[in-house]
């Protein structure tokens, strides 16, 4: 066999490693949820929150999660992003420029995106207040508009370009028809990002628009968004709601249940999932991991007190 020979069978076996290393998934991705700070009623002692449908939105696409604390040191941070594979910042009332969840999503923020300029793939997720936080860090200033969008039942009003996304691209003709034409999604939000915002703020520089929606003023605002440059991705309204709320009260009664809305909550929860796969991170054992899952603790159902519209909601004493 001569020299020519054996260099180029080894070329292409290190050009089959490369490109099997490249297609390859993590099959068991674990993606972190922000908590929120609370004082609470229901349980006076718990010092932070997470709503279950949170976390059975992204144990349904096949996920487990772990839940992430507030008002901890960087270190703290770095550390738990080094071993799962992503983060979804959640709705909720919060301040975004909070000492708790707003600088959170900062530091967190900050950490992934020096995590995938040195091609360390790690996806971030924001939904409604996390769409904000989002957002906001990235322009450094709040850019939102007052609007009127409280349990507000839409479809999904694409902008120009929206299939020349990563979001998108796969997106089939049916659910793209549903999502235009019938009301699959929830709004919960008093604060709006609108076009002009976008423009004027330079985050249209940042996050590609890639749908629309009114309010009941029919004010226009930005509800889809994803990053140009890094796998962070918003939208401004609740698909969880959809899928595992069922509480119904003075604000809540437009949640639509019917199966395309389900299908759209799908394809939400399966795209942001299997970004999530494609980061190799993992615990350095099993019994850490144990640990840190979120199985570790137990939902209440707040749903049978009268004056909370949600659930299932995890309290925490950190």
């Amino acid at each position: 066999m001569s020299t020519f020979f054996r260099l180029f069978i080894l070329f292409l076996f290190y050009y089959f490693l490369r490109t099997h290393a490249s297609n390859s998934q993590n099959d068991r991705p674990i993606i972190g949820v922000v908590t929120e700070e609370i004082n609470s009623t229901i349980v006076p002692s718990a010092k932070s929150y997470l709503l279950a449908s949170y976390v059975k939105f992204l144990e349904a696409a096949g996920a487990r999660v772990v839940p992430i604390w507030v008002l901890k040191p960087r270190s703290y941070y770095e550390d738990i992003m080094s071993k799962i594979n992503g983060v979804l910042f959640p709705g909720g009332g919060n301040i975004l420029n909070s000492k708790g969840y707003g600088r959170t999503g900062q530091v967190i923020f900050e950490i992934a995106t020096k995590m995938n300029d040195k091609g360390d793939f790690f996806p971030l997720w924001g939904t409604c207040l996390g769409f904000e936080l989002l957002n906001y860090v990235a322009a450094e200033k709040l850019w939102m508009k007052a609007c009127a969008a409280e349990d507000l039942a839409t479809n999904i009003e694409f902008a120009q370009g929206f299939k020349n996304s990563r979001m998108f691209q796969d997106l089939e003709k049916p659910l793209e028809y549903k999502m235009k034409n019938q009301s699959v999604v929830i709004h919960y939000h008093q604060w709006c990002l609108t076009p002009q915002n976008y423009s004027l703020s330079g985050l249209d520089k940042f996050f590609k628009v890639l749908a629309l929606n009114r309010d009941a003023r029919n004010m226009t605002f930005v509800s889809v968004v994803e990053a140009y440059k890094y796998p962070f991705y918003g939208v401004s309204f609740h698909p969880e709601k959809v899928l595992f709320e069922w509480i119904l009260s003075k604000t809540h009664q437009h949640i639509p249940h019917n199966l395309d809305a389900i299908r759209v909550s799908q394809y939400f929860a399966n795209f942001f999932v299997n970004e999530a796969r494609k980061s190799s991170h993992q615990f350095p054992n099993k019994k850490e991991e144990d640990i840190a899952l979120i199985y570790n603790y137990n939902p209440v159902f707040t749903g049978q007190y009268g004056t909370n519209p949600n659930t299932q909601t995890y309290y925490f004493m950190q």
